[in-house]
């Protein structure tokens, strides 16, 4: 199961490129002959064609067997009975949008005989069972530099979306989305109730600048859909207490997850990136602002996973480029180099395999040398594939002056969702708040969050509190919330559904009195 701004879509394991694209409709189809090449030259092959090679001992047979296999079989034309069953299709808009783009052929890609040697080459190598990773340190508790404040205001069960601190008024801004009722909420710097909106799409996106409020929708449906029912709205305040006039400006998104602004063509107005995640099916676009709140949709890819968006001038030459994250199946980071014209060239800076479920990047300098450096955090462990990994968690990738990226420093975090880098207590490096959706809930339940101080050459010791437990964060935001000069925090809890196989009793708790969020106030100052 995939959430509207996450959870990677493992099933394009090994499928051919050919998959994605509509066969021709004035071609005769010609059934795939077999061939002589053994399975494991086949599984690199159809593989390594669309992204990292996958190797069979990376997940257990039965993983292989019962979820990753057949749902790698669809995408190559490969059905029981030979007929693509409907079930693969949702009903009405978003079911037809995946039929157009072919995503699941009519007819077979290659031959069944090449796909059984597929098929067994995985069996046969993949172990009967893979142990979760043992954490190397157990995570102190106790956080130093915050005090937690928990609102007495919650939208129970709590199904956050997104949460933005207010910094101008010492607030918290959170959306709630739940089937058919979604609505954003406003807190003032106590965390008491100030104002509910009700709307009638999913918030996932806040951006305020002078007195506009721009807001993203991802659409009625925040799970995994290709429908185009999402938005960028502007909220005007009428100057009567609590209430609101909202103008779409940019209709027709694709279930959006990420959005980011700024001036991309130097004309004084400020653009929008927006990561349009969609499922089977997406894109990411740049909107170039006309004025006037007219926009114009220029496509930079057509896939769909992008998930992560960063606008920053890379190479000084005075033009902002675009670092993009992507998360479905080809995982990887990308760099769009402005040319000044409104087209960019794309550069490929990272790759990730399809298991790792890429969430988020940032670009800040870890080292001090003047260059931007690449935070990437992934752990997004849904869908097919829902064990603990070990290479899931925290990455730093220093850069060497020519967008050359090295990996420098690891923490493991099962399940890693987001992970801000900033000077937390204030002693002249970057520090690192992080959350996870998917922690070991049984083995180091503490993971849900941590927060990494700084100590020098790329060192960083791990800490926790006891109330992290309390929600389940899926979204999070770093501000000065009560103009003091510290960085405080904000955490979301989505608890739509239960940790697999939990036995904590936890989910339970958070469906009858989980906050929807927490602040943790940064006591440094």
């Amino acid at each position: 199961m995939k959430i509207f701004f996450s959870l990677a879509l493992l099933i394009g394991l090994l499928i051919s490129c050919s998959g994605n694209k509509k066969e021709s409709q004035t071609l005769e189809y010609k059934v795939p002959t077999a061939t002589n090449l053994p399975g494991n030259r086949l599984a690199e092959i159809h593989c390594s064609g669309c992204h990292l090679f996958v190797k069979p001992e990376l997940l257990p047979r039965s993983s292989w067997q019962n979820d990753v296999l057949p749902s790698m079989g669809h995408r190559l034309g490969m059905y029981k009975g030979n007929l693509r069953p409907d079930s693969l299709f949702d009903n009405g808009r978003s079911g037809e949008v995946v039929k157009k783009a072919n995503i699941f052929p009519e007819r077979p890609l290659i031959a069944r005989a090449d796909w059984n040697k597929i098929v067994d080459y995985y069996l046969n190598n993949a172990p009967d069972t893979i142990l979760p990773p043992k954490r190397a340190n157990k995570i102190k508790m106790g956080l130093k530099h915050f005090k937690i404040k928990e609102s007495g205001f919650s939208q129970t069960p709590a199904l956050t979306t997104m949460v933005k601190i207010l910094p101008e008024n010492g607030g918290v801004v959170f959306a709630d989305s739940k089937r058919n009722i979604n609505s954003l909420t406003f807190l003032d710097k106590d965390l008491e109730k100030d104002i509910v909106l009700g709307l009638k799409t999913a918030p996932i996106h806040y951006y305020e600048k002078y007195d506009t409020i721009y807001l993203t929708t991802a659409g009625k449906n925040i799970f995994p859909n290709d429908v185009s029912d999402g938005a960028l709205q502007k909220l005007f305040s009428k100057g009567t207490a609590g209430t609101y006039t909202s103008k779409e400006v940019i209709p027709n998104l694709q279930r959006p997850v990420n959005m980011a602004y700024g001036d991309l063509n130097n004309d004084g107005l400020e653009d929008v990136v927006a990561c349009e995640y969609g499922n089977e099916t997406g894109k990411l676009v740049w909107y170039e602002n006309k004025g006037g709140d007219k926009y114009t949709m220029r496509t930079l890819d057509n896939r769909s996973g992008a998930i992560s968006a960063v606008i920053k001038d890379a190479n000084g030459d005075g033009l902002q480029d675009i670092f993009v994250l992507m998360a479905q199946g080809d995982e990887g980071v990308f760099y769009y180099q402005n040319q000044g014209d409104g087209t960019f060239t794309t550069k490929r800076l990272l790759s990730f395999l399809p298991l790792n479920g890429s969430q988020y990047i940032d670009l800040v300098d870890f080292n001090k040398d003047g260059l931007d450096d690449i935070l990437y955090v992934c752990g997004d462990n849904a869908d097919k594939t829902p064990i603990l990994k070990e290479y899931h968690g925290i990455y730093i990738f220093l850069n060497d002056g020519d967008l050359n990226f090295k990996q420098s420093y690891f923490y493991h975090l099962n399940g890693a969702y987001k992970a801000m880098p900033r000077d937390y207590d204030l002693d002249g490096d970057l520090d690192i708040a992080a959350i996870s959706f998917f922690p070991d809930y049984v083995g180091s339940p503490e993971e849900s969050f941590v927060y990494l101080e700084n100590k020098g050459d790329m060192k960083f010791e791990d800490y926790s509190f006891s109330e992290a437990i309390n929600g389940r964060w899926i979204v999070m935001d770093a501000e000065d919330m009560d103009a003091d000069g510290d960085i405080d925090l904000a955490l979301g809890s989505f608890v739509y559904f239960l940790p697999l196989g939990d036995t904590t009793g936890l989910g339970q708790k958070w469906l009858s009195e989980g906050p929807s969020i927490i602040v943790l106030e940064n006591t440094t100052k």
